[in-house]
């Protein structure tokens, strides 16, 4: 017992020694801890504000970073998106009429560029921009002033019908926006999902709507039996109105067949006048040609007379000339016969060859052929004869061939 009793001391001893160890470095840690910092992470979607001494120097964006000093700290803040939706069913317009309205948006804390919004504002809003409901419930207050601002100035119909319901969610936005800005929030995304109308409010507003939209049924019926009317009156006016252009068409067309048969007459009497001249210019065009062709047969039959006789008389005066000679001649031999005999012996010593032979017999005799032979030779020389012409008795005898 004594053994295990010493035991159990023993290790009570033990773990009130670790317990005391543990404390003791959790101290140190804790003490330690405000004077550095290791690879302290800073995400993208956050701001990292660095502190020493409790004053801030400097607001970094992401990354690792790494400080020692005397109490150091690093602290972060989410550049997220908080959304936020607030409701507020009793807002009196400004013709005293209620209405509810549903607003929702996002809110942005301050971001690196908007690092001086930071470091003069931590101090009094360090809890929003580290607390997202806080921020939250902060701009839900802001956004339901804005909206009673915004409701209140305007009327009931400006709030709720058409194009007012986007005028009326810029006015919520800016004044917001201007209200958040102060805590140095921005407000973004802002919008009016929804208009909430008490039954009362919605059951007037539905007589209203339905009056309204048998006024403007009423003014419609008007409007179109007016038009009707007037379509009525155009369709006969635009009867009468073809029916009178048809006559005036058939009136113009009749004017212009009239007008076109006038021309055509005028037409068909100028051309008949313009065959009329030219038939008279052909026939005075064929007389011309046929005094031009009978002046040209006359003048052509003038100078053929006149090229005969000159033909004659040159066909005269050749003859006399190629007579001339003869006629001269003839007057010579006539006045000188020897001088004729002697050109007819001259002209029959011409008139014989070499080769040829001659026999003179008397008139009314037969002439001898001798034959060539030995010891007979010819008595004349035709050529000696032609050269030194000599007259032989007439009992001569010539051998020929």
């Amino acid at each position: 017992m004594r053994g295990l009793f010493g035991l159990l001391r023993g290790g009570a001893s033990i773990f009130v020694t670790v317990i005391v160890v543990v404390v003791v470095i959790g101290i140190l840690l804790a003490f330690t801890s405000q004077f550095f910092y290791f690879f302290e992470r800073v995400d993208e979607q956050e701001v990292g504000i660095q502190f020493e001494s409790g004053s801030i120097q400097n607001v970094v964006g992401p990354g690792v970073y790494t400080d020692v000093g005397l109490f150091v700290d690093l602290v972060r803040v989410s550049s997220q998106a908080i959304p936020f939706s607030v409701t507020d069913e009793e807002i009196i317009t400004r013709d005293k009429q209620r209405i509810g309205l549903v607003v929702s948006g996002d809110i942005f804390r301050p971001d690196l560029a908007n690092r001086d919004t930071l470091r003069e504002l931590w101090a009094q809003y360090r809890n929003i921009y580290l607390d997202d409901n806080l921020a939250r419930d902060r701009v839900q207050d802001l956004a339901k002033q804005a909206m009673k601002v915004c409701v209140g100035d305007r009327p009931f119909d400006d709030n709720i019908i058409g194009t007012a319901r986007d005028e009326l969610r810029a006015c919520i936005d800016t004044e917001l926006s201007e209200l958040a800005h102060n805590f140095g929030l921005e407000i973004e995304n802002v919008v009016v999902p929804e208009v909430i109308l008490s039954p009362e409010v919605q059951t007037a507003l539905d007589a209203i709507v339905q009056s309204r939209l048998e006024t403007e049924k009423a003014a419609q019926d008007e409007l179109r039996a007016n038009a009707q009317a007037k379509a009525e009156q155009a369709r006969q006016e635009g009867e009468i109105r073809v029916e009178q252009s048809r006559i005036q068409e058939q009136t113009r067309q009749q004017i212009s067949l009239a007008k076109l048969e006038q021309e055509k007459t005028l037409a068909q009497k100028v051309v008949i006048e313009a065959e009329r001249a030219n038939e008279l210019a052909r026939v005075e065009a064929e007389k011309a040609i046929i005094a031009a062709e009978k002046a040209n047969e006359l003048l052509a039959a003038q100078q053929d007379l006149e090229i005969n006789k000159a033909l004659a008389l040159a066909a005269a005066e050749k003859a006399n000339a190629d007579l001339a000679v003869q006629v001269a001649l003839a007057t010579l031999y006539a006045n000188n016969p020897g001088y004729l005999q002697l050109q007819v012996v001259q002209a029959n010593a011409n008139a014989l060859q070499p080769t040829d032979k001659l026999i003179f017999t008397p008139e009314g005799t037969i002439p001898t052929l001798v034959l060539p032979g030995p010891g007979i030779m010819p008595t004349v020389e035709t050529g000696s004869a032609a050269a030194n012409p000599q007259v032989l008795p007439p009992a001569e005898t010539q051998q020929g061939q």
